[in-house]
């Protein structure tokens, strides 16, 4: 009726002035609104007031949208860079590499190559020119690996000291990790979450097991065997490596670089 719908004009009003003020969080968000009409919540969090009833949906949704929008910048085709994260099919892509095309007939475009924040995939997508984008912030931070909690790794930021937890799926080489070891940690900067973990390009570890050479293989010999190493992770080997010495793996492609003298 018509008394409903100027309350939720009112209601929508006050909700775009405080946000456009201050960060808040919905529970502040809430509050504001019953303090405002003198009403309560129940137990269950649902508001009880029978005019509240029929907005309460759209305060949960105009908090969520404007939160949305806060955490999700908006651009254009025209902000495209090398680098840029953006928001695409509900996963994060930096663009890796664009061109700005005007046909002579039709609208222009731009054609672009995009990089999966996670799995590094590429992808190529032709973006309307001057279509809107979500973008998003992501940070690379310096973390060191303490120890196993279970099935997660116990990462520390080596300057804030803060620690938190990563399951294995997230590290990008989890079986060359030991614990002391420095790593990076990409962050997904506005929502604190984080997204992925990679170990330095190559690591030095002792090789705790592998069958003895045979007489007169050389540094040259190409043939490789099987070798474990000091985090119990598998790689291929030269003929010629021995137990008790270390080697430098390519952590990306888990393979066997030098032998460290």
């Amino acid at each position: 009726n018509y008394k409903n719908k100027n309350k939720k004009s009112h209601i929508f009003q006050i909700i775009y002035s405080y946000f456009s003020q201050k960060v808040i969080t919905v529970e502040y968000f809430i509050n504001l609104i019953l303090y405002k009409y003198n009403t309560k919540i129940d137990d269950n969090k649902h508001l009880i007031s029978s005019e509240f009833l029929i907005i309460e949906d759209f305060i949960i949704f105009a908090y969520r949208k404007i939160n949305h929008n806060k955490i999700n910048k908006m651009a254009t085709t025209a902000d495209f860079k090398n680098g840029l994260c953006i928001v695409f099919k509900d996963d994060l892509y930096t663009i890796v590499q664009f061109q700005h095309v005007k046909p002579g007939k039709g609208p222009a475009f731009v054609r672009t190559k995009l990089r999966n924040v996670k799995t590094g995939r590429i992808l190529e997508n032709t973006f309307t020119s001057g279509i809107k984008i979500d973008t998003a912030r992501i940070e690379r931070r310096p973390y060191q690996f303490l120890y196993k909690d279970g099935e997660d790794y116990v990462m520390m930021h080596t300057e804030t000291y803060d620690q938190v937890n990563i399951p294995e799926d997230l590290i990008n080489a989890p079986q060359f990790l030991k614990e002391g070891d420095a790593v990076e940690m990409v962050v997904h900067a506005d929502t604190e979450t984080p997204l992925y973990v990679e170990l330095l390009p190559s690591v030095v570890l002792e090789v705790t097991y592998t069958e003895p050479g045979l007489k007169g293989d050389t540094a040259s010999s190409t043939a490789l065997k099987p070798a474990e190493v000091e985090t119990g992770a598998k790689v291929m080997v030269p003929l010629f490596i021995e137990m008790g010495e270390k080697i430098r793996i390519n952590t990306a492609e888990g393979t066997y670089m030098e032998r460290i003298r």
